[in-house]
């Protein structure tokens, strides 16, 4: 069985944990109090008989009128009876007054003080809403310097290389630099300073043809060929005497000379060809010189 009295010098003189007290007075926590101040009228623990008005989280302002009696206080699941409040003042007062017609009158008035209260509150809380308000917010110092820093580097840096490539502009327009000298020069740079320029970029000059000589061969060969000349002389001037048989030998005399002037010549055509390979610059030019055939 509930005692409103016990209840009261149990909570108020020895301990309650909604009891909050501070150099003004002694307030109450508890979220059913109807005034939010600790006392005997105003406790919802102490009474029996009590109500008040709450709003429920997730419930746009919509106003509840709770009631609690004592037929209900042994099912404390059903303790509290809930009733809702339109949003409309005058008709919620309506409400009130219809459902608490036997109670106190103190308590009625504190409670359609409290629905005053909350009805303030909610109307100042949809002006600020949609009221545009300045945000006021911390400015990271470290973050400010380093990035103040980085900024000063890069246009150092981006100094730099303007100035150096003004430079070298300069130098290719007074001709320090020649347009066969500059090889590994980047395409993307070339076409830009082009544009910057209004130039037509130079067309390159067309691969001459190669220059196809014929040289003698290996030295020894042609030793080796005066003596076989010259034997061949003396055994011609021997044999003066007989017609058809010399006749004969200086054909095979001109059959060996024309093999040895081809075999020469693929010798000196393959030396040629190497030594091309072998050289670094990139225009070649292949000479040879043509073998003079002494006995056509």
């Amino acid at each position: 069985m509930q005692h409103d009295e016990v209840i009261w010098q149990v909570t108020r003189h020895n301990h309650c944990s909604y009891l909050a007290k501070i150099t003004t007075g002694n307030f109450c926590r508890n979220p059913y109090n109807v005034t939010g101040v600790c006392n005997r009228s105003s406790c919802p623990l102490a009474n029996s008989r009590y109500a008040t008005i709450r709003e429920d989280n997730g419930t746009n302002g919509v106003f509840y009128l709770y009631m609690k009696t004592i037929e209900r206080a042994h099912m404390p699941k059903d303790l509290w009876e809930r009733v809702k409040l339109p949003r409309n003042y005058e008709k919620a007062l309506e409400v009130i007054d219809k459902q608490l017609m036997y109670w106190p009158k103190l308590l009625i008035h504190k409670i359609k003080q409290r629905l005053t209260k909350m009805t303030q509150m909610r109307i100042r809380m949809r002006k600020l809403t949609l009221k545009t308000r300045e945000k006021i917010m911390t400015t990271p110092r470290k973050q400010i310097k380093r990035e103040a820093r980085r900024e000063e580097k890069a246009e150092k840096t981006a100094l730099l290389e303007k100035s150096i490539e003004k430079e070298l502009l300069e130098r290719l327009q007074k001709g320090v630099y020649q347009q066969s000298d500059i090889y590994n020069y980047p395409l993307e740079e070339y076409n830009k300073v082009l544009d910057m320029e209004n130039l037509q970029p130079v067309e390159e000059e067309d691969e001459e043809e190669l220059e196809v000589e014929y040289v003698e061969g290996y030295d020894e060969l042609e030793e080796e060929e005066d003596m076989e000349d010259f034997g061949g002389f003396a055994a011609h001037k021997t044999r003066a005497g007989s017609s058809d048989e010399e006749d004969d030998e200086e054909e095979d005399d001109e059959a060996v000379d024309l093999s040895r002037a081809k075999r020469k010549m693929i010798l000196a055509s393959k030396k040629l060809e190497k030594n091309g390979l072998d050289s670094k610059s990139k225009k070649t030019r292949v000479l040879v010189e043509v073998i003079i055939q002494r006995f056509l």
